[in-house]
């Protein structure tokens, strides 16, 4: 009778252990499925993180390429447009910049010449401003940005291009510059012009 009554608790004890296990068992495939259904909502938000992402990276593209080779046409006669490229690199997008002519890709600041590079700048400058949200006070100031711009006839476009985007976008753009084209130009380009001289070690504004 006391191996019976043993063998009874004994079956007892397993029926709940039984139970107990059933019940984690539910439990794990409740998690299961939670985690298989976070997995394919992660996975549908990545793609969508990733298809925005190279949407952004084509509009970035083409509104930073399209204001610089605009800018470049409007001041040299056999312009470089520029292209734009996002590279993935030790984990990182980031954006390789090049000139391209008849088809041949070269590097900016090696391969070309310095006075292409300071319009480009220049560009770079406006097109980031325009793209800031919200966007930043609407002056720039300028402090020599065409050094290395040789020739008068392309001075004077670049103080023109100067000239267009100031009223199309409705920027200050105050800028320091040396006497490369003519005063009767500089003048017919800005809206106020101040000459600077140094008398007897004093400045003077005119």
């Amino acid at each position: 009778m006391s191996n019976i009554n043993q063998l009874r608790n004994k079956l007892e004890q397993q029926k709940g252990q039984r139970q107990q296990i059933s019940k984690s068992l539910t439990k794990v495939r409740l998690e299961i499925k939670k985690c298989r259904m976070s997995l394919i909502l992660h996975e549908k938000a990545r793609e969508i993180v990733r298809i925005v992402g190279l949407k952004t990276q084509e509009q970035l593209q083409f509104h930073i390429s399209d204001i610089t080779s605009l800018a470049l046409e409007a001041v040299f006669d056999n312009p470089y447009s520029l292209k734009v490229e996002f590279v993935q690199r030790r984990n990182k997008t980031e954006c390789d910049l090049f000139f391209v002519r008849d088809g041949m890709q070269i590097d900016p600041i090696s391969s070309s010449g310095v006075g292409a590079v300071d319009i480009a700048a220049f560009a770079l400058r406006i097109a980031a401003w325009s793209m800031t949200q919200p966007k930043s006070r609407n002056t720039i100031i300028l402090d020599e940005p065409f050094k290395h711009l040789k020739g008068e006839a392309e001075n004077k476009k670049a103080l023109d291009m100067i000239k267009k985007i100031s009223n199309k976008l409705g920027m200050q753009i105050i800028m320091v510059s040396d006497e490369r084209i003519s005063r009767e130009a500089t003048i017919e380009a800005t809206d106020k012009l101040f000459e600077v001289s140094i008398h007897n070690g004093k400045t003077k504004i005119n």
